[in-house]
């Protein structure tokens, strides 16, 4: 059953759609949004999935930080992290958090191989290492992008995941299933199979 937040007055409009929700962000960032931003349904879905009371749960290169906000509104019984390279939108990620008064939610700026993933629970990822490969786009130059880099960070969450104990919880959009170690079986999917929940036998 989804728990409702204790929300500060006028939180609920910022998510009455995905057109309002960006407002949160500057004009030029909000183009991104069909490429790079989880919509709020999927979201939704995802965070009823992989909510537990108290589990604390990681949202791999989480950008502007929309799917951690979201989720932690629909389901604030959780705790929400994400972490993203670029600097500047992990920054306005925060000021969003801000705005918006979530106190179940942080962010960091660093480097998704730099992280042990032993501290989290559970994980939400949109294949935000496809970048790296994709013809067009990208969300900015500030980065340097290639195959090798695409594969390191495959390889970095694959042996992460590979080493969380059974019944660890993952939701992929339009993620691969190769990407995923043997060890996780899908537990369902939804939205035409873009969106995945996989669990750790």
């Amino acid at each position: 059953m989804l728990i409702g937040p204790v929300a500060p007055v006028g939180q609920a409009s910022w998510f009455s759609t995905d057109y309002r929700f960006h407002t949160l962000y500057p004009s030029f960032l909000q183009p991104l949004s069909k490429n790079h931003w989880t919509p709020l349904n999927v979201a939704r879905k995802a965070a009823m999935f992989l909510a537990e009371k108290g589990a604390r749960i990681l949202d791999i290169g989480s950008g502007l930080g929309k799917f951690c906000l979201a989720a932690a509104y629909y389901c604030p019984h959780a705790y929400y992290v994400g972490i993203e390279q670029r600097k500047d939108l992990a920054e306005y990620a925060e000021a969003a958090r801000r705005t918006l008064g979530l106190k179940n939610v942080s962010f960091i700026h660093g480097n998704i191989t730099e992280l042990d993933f032993s501290q989290y629970d559970h994980f939400y990822f949109y294949n935000s290492f496809y970048e790296n490969i994709a013809p067009i786009g990208k969300i900015d130059e500030k980065i340097p992008y290639s195959v090798e880099r695409y594969n390191h960070y495959q390889y970095f969450m694959y042996r992460q995941l590979a080493q969380k104990p059974p019944g660890t919880r993952v939701a992929t959009y339009y993620g691969r299933e190769d990407q995923m170690p043997r060890v996780y079986h899908i537990g369902g999917s939804e939205l035409n199979d873009t969106l995945k929940y996989w669990v750790k036998e």
